[in-house]
């Protein structure tokens, strides 16, 4: 009889994943790349903004320039393993957040189901409800909150 092997996520620490293991857990939710903001009286609150980076596509929720982003968005955050205390502000849905806090993927993960679309499909991302950041200043961004963190 087989042995049922856990998926590297379950068995392995952040620390021991490798680079593509660790890349694979993003979700492609793109609401990492979503301006955030901040509120000075409630310091552990982010409120995600329907405002979208503008190297982010916006139907696809990608990177349209993932390897190079810090150069043209110098504020972009790196993601790392030794960070993972830190990821509170990141949505609760997401891959990262979810593993370095003990809990499973969630089952319209691509890593999952298989199907990169199935975090679209699911409504977790906002592919195709985001707005340009050029497309409305910066004082506005208030009146595109979408949800709150912390």
């Amino acid at each position: 009889m087989a042995q049922r092997v856990e998926p590297f996520w379950q068995r392995k620490t952040l620390e021991q994943m490798d680079q593509a293991e660790w890349e694979s857990l993003c979700d492609g939710c793109g609401l990492c790349c979503l301006q955030k903001l901040e509120d000075e009286d409630d310091v552990d609150a982010i409120y995600y903004t329907r405002v979208a980076c503008k190297l982010l596509d916006r139907e696809s929720c990608q990177c349209s320039n993932y390897a190079e982003r810090t150069r043209f968005v110098p504020d972009c955050i790196q993601l790392t393993p030794g960070d993972a205390a830190q990821f509170k502000w990141l949505p609760p849905t997401c891959g990262y957040r979810r593993v370095a806090e003990g809990k499973d993927l969630p089952p319209w993960h691509h890593l999952v189901c298989g199907d990169p679309e199935a975090v679209h499909a699911a409504g977790i991302s906002q592919a195709g409800r985001m707005i340009a950041e050029d497309a409305v200043a910066e004082d506005d961004w208030e009146e595109h909150i979408i949800f709150r963190v912390g």
